[in-house]
């Protein structure tokens, strides 16, 4: 059986929510600039699930109109559920909402779910704003290690050179994971401070790290 818009507009219409995730999925195999229309009511369905799957989406059909999307996924930063506003942080960032800064740093800091603080601190590399510097410098001061990794991650994305001096420290990072991150990022800045550095990651004791800092400085 062919997917058509008015299949699809069948099964996002039903009362049974496993019809309607089947629906927000067949979206994907129909025109952009129609999933994008019919994908709207499914931002705000009732089902966490179905508000998950569909906002999730947006990340690639919000291309089509970036201004609604814009407001869909902002409203989607406060749905009550975490998922749901960690989708809304990822989607934001592949879409390069900028406009949208300043209400995720507002999430971030009012936020008591880790989900929702990680995934914004994840997204800001992508996001690509400057205005992100100061908060993923804070996030580096986490007692998380996954969230430091994060934030030196999106710190390496960002590419502002400040951060350069604020990651050489975790050269010596206890945690080579976190040296690996660090890693990737320093090279990221063409800079004689980020050089030296990773000078010193190619021979770090642990070989994934220092095959890496090779690679880079190759």
């Amino acid at each position: 059986m062919s997917i058509t818009s008015e299949s699809v507009k069948e099964l996002l219409d039903s009362t049974d929510f496993g019809d309607r995730m089947r629906g927000v999925n067949q979206l994907r195999q129909l025109d952009p600039a129609i999933a994008f229309q019919m994908i709207q009511q499914s931002v705000v369905d009732s089902n966490v699930r179905v508000r998950y799957a569909a906002v999730s989406q947006l990340s690639s059909l919000g291309t089509q109109d970036r201004e609604q999307a814009l407001k869909l996924l902002k409203a989607g930063l406060f749905d009550p559920e975490p998922d749901v506003q960690a989708a809304a942080a990822d989607s934001i960032a592949a879409l390069k909402l900028t406009e949208a800064y300043d209400d995720l740093q507002q999430l971030y800091h009012r936020t008591e779910e880790w989900l929702v603080s990680f995934s914004i601190v994840a997204a800001l590399g992508e996001l690509g704003d400057v205005r992100a510097f100061d908060l993923l410098q804070e996030a580096l001061k986490s007692d998380n290690d996954l969230m430091k990794t994060a934030a030196i991650g999106s710190l390496g994305e960002l590419g502002d050179l400040r951060a350069v001096e604020i990651l050489i420290p975790y050269v010596s990072n206890p945690d080579w994971q976190i040296r690996y991150r660090v890693v990737q990022a320093l090279s990221a800045f063409d800079s004689s401070e980020a050089r030296s550095a990773l000078d010193t990651l190619a021979n770090d004791e642990v070989e994934q790290v220092a095959q890496q800092a090779k690679l880079m400085l190759a």
